[in-house]
């Protein structure tokens, strides 16, 4: 996901609206869509936008069968809880997966967690990273 976000710091990368402020992720380069902006709406007043690196699980869920493809994921598969993350700063729900040893036992709808980088999987030619959630309170164990 090249571009979708950075590693040092690990911060997930949208663009913002100069106009209004309105943040969007992914990535918006052709207009601001918020009906109540006041800009041009030729897509000039959208900058790139680091997002938050905190939010509060707004809804989560448990994976534990393969997605087909394209998907990849590593062998032998692993279930992993998936959470959907409103950030602190921007109020707009990011959704992703959590950081392994987390399941949906461990999360609360409310709970704080950080970004973090993961890696979805590796073969011959590179390491493919993601991001991650993590709770920010340390919360360890169930599967998901």
């Amino acid at each position: 996901m090249d571009g979708w976000f950075t590693t040092d710091p690990v911060r997930l990368v949208g663009t913002r609206c100069t106009s209004c402020g309105t943040p969007y992720f992914p990535r918006n380069e052709l207009a601001c869509r918020n009906p109540a902006c006041t800009g041009p709406k030729d897509g000039s007043e959208l900058e790139e936008h680091p997002l938050s690196a905190r939010g509060r699980i707004w809804s989560y869920a448990g994976n534990r069968y393969r997605p087909p493809p394209p998907h990849v994921a590593e062998e032998p598969f692993r279930p992993y809880a998936i959470a959907a993350v409103e950030l602190e700063e921007e109020r707009i729900v990011v959704l992703g997966q959590v950081v392994p040893g987390i399941g949906v036992d461990d999360l609360a709808v409310g709970m704080e967690v950080e970004l973090t980088v993961g890696t979805l999987y590796a073969d011959d030619e590179a390491e493919y990273l993601i991001w991650q959630w993590r709770p920010v309170n340390g919360a360890s164990g169930a599967s998901p």
